[in-house]
């Protein structure tokens, strides 16, 4: 694909205004990823709540931690419904990659919404695993971290696309690389993998930061202004999920376990 600046040269006297319509269509993959964010915290933290008591009398099971599992705790932790849990958030994802073109830019943004509420109940085990001041320390981290490098996919006069096709290879190794280690149980590969994820998910938010801003350009210039919605939206889901990757990864490594 070809780069920002060379897209941009050949608009002449619509410059300016592609330049504006950027800084406004950016705003709304951030303001969308943002509202993503935020509505997958408050999930997980809800239902973590709702999962566990320091009521023995309500309780129905103990962790090996000392915390205490209500019976809703038991229901989607202890119970088949884990699994359900855990493949939803893929389903819906794969879901709506794969239907986006057919679904309105409002069915789109609902449908990421209720993705994000899912990934909320998905992640909500991790208040029971680490310390609430590690998830938070290891939030802002991955908070700076993830402005940085999307600042540089915005602003880098570099061509990223090359890495493209690099990245998602590694993203297949990766979890390859994790069912083979739900059986080996190594600690040793467990560090490797994390170490890899996370430095896969940073080259993939500024490839995709870039990605977002070459496409708009490109597309632009025709005017469909539902197609940039939807686009914005694709581009809020990309950008969340490199996020989400890299914040479990980097908890994985530096988390203070319960």
């Amino acid at each position: 694909m070809a780069d920002y600046s060379t897209i941009r040269t050949g608009l002449g006297a619509r410059a300016q205004q592609i330049d504006a319509g950027l800084r406004a269509h950016m705003n709304k993959v951030y303001g969308t990823m943002s509202v993503g964010m935020l509505i997958t915290a408050l999930a997980a933290w809800a239902v973590a709540g709702l999962a566990v008591t320091t009521d023995q009398a309500a309780a129905q099971a103990m962790l090996p931690n000392g915390k205490f599992l209500t019976s809703f705790g038991v229901a989607i932790y202890g119970s088949p419904l884990q699994w359900v849990i855990m493949f939803a958030p893929l389903v819906v994802v794969f879901t709506m990659s794969a239907m986006v073109n057919r679904m309105s830019a409002a069915t789109a943004q609902l449908v990421f919404y209720v993705f994000a509420a899912l990934m909320g109940l998905s992640l909500s085990s991790i208040f029971l695993v680490y310390t609430g001041f590690s998830i938070v320390q290891v939030f802002l981290i991955t908070a700076i971290a993830f402005a940085g490098l999307s600042l540089y996919g915005y602003v880098t006069g570099r061509d990223l696309s090359g890495m493209g096709a690099f990245m998602v290879m590694g993203v297949i190794g990766l979890v390859v690389a994790m069912v083979v280690n739900i059986f080996l149980q190594s600690e040793a590969m467990m560090f490797a993998i994390s170490v890899i994820g996370v430095l896969l998910f940073a080259g993939l938010t500024a490839y995709d930061t870039q990605n977002i801003k070459n496409n708009y350009v490109a597309q632009a210039a025709q005017g469909n202004e539902e197609w940039l919605a939807k686009s914005a939206i694709m581009g809020a889901l990309n950008l969340y999920l490199d996020f989400i990757n890299m914040f479990m990864f980097l908890l994985q490594l530096f988390g203070n376990r319960e």
